[in-house]
């Protein structure tokens, strides 16, 4: 997958917020959070309430949204990141 064209959040979409693991911690997460958790830090209208300031983690300010991961809609949205999210996941020992 190939993140391009930066673009402005959908309003009340929040799909990054929701579908990856933080790993590091957050205000009122500070075991990060699992993958499909909505983040306590996300407020009723979808929006960050840690946005731009300093205990937002990094992870968080490294995820731009681009037309490739948000598509049309916060549904393609959540697939995309799950599917980034499962990519990218350690391999589990046997």
């Amino acid at each position: 997958m190939q993140i391009t064209s930066a673009l402005e959040c959908r309003p009340n979409c929040g799909a990054c917020c929701t579908a990856p693991s933080i790993t590091s911690p957050l205000p009122g997460m500070p075991n990060g959070k699992p993958a499909g958790v909505r983040c306590v830090q996300l407020a009723d209208d979808n929006r960050c309430l840690v946005f731009g300031r300093p205990e937002r983690p990094a992870f968080c300010a490294g995820l731009q949204p681009a037309a490739d991961m948000c598509g049309a809609s916060r549904e393609h949205a959540i697939l995309w990141l799950d599917e980034l999210e499962r990519a990218t996941a350690p391999a589990l020992a046997d």
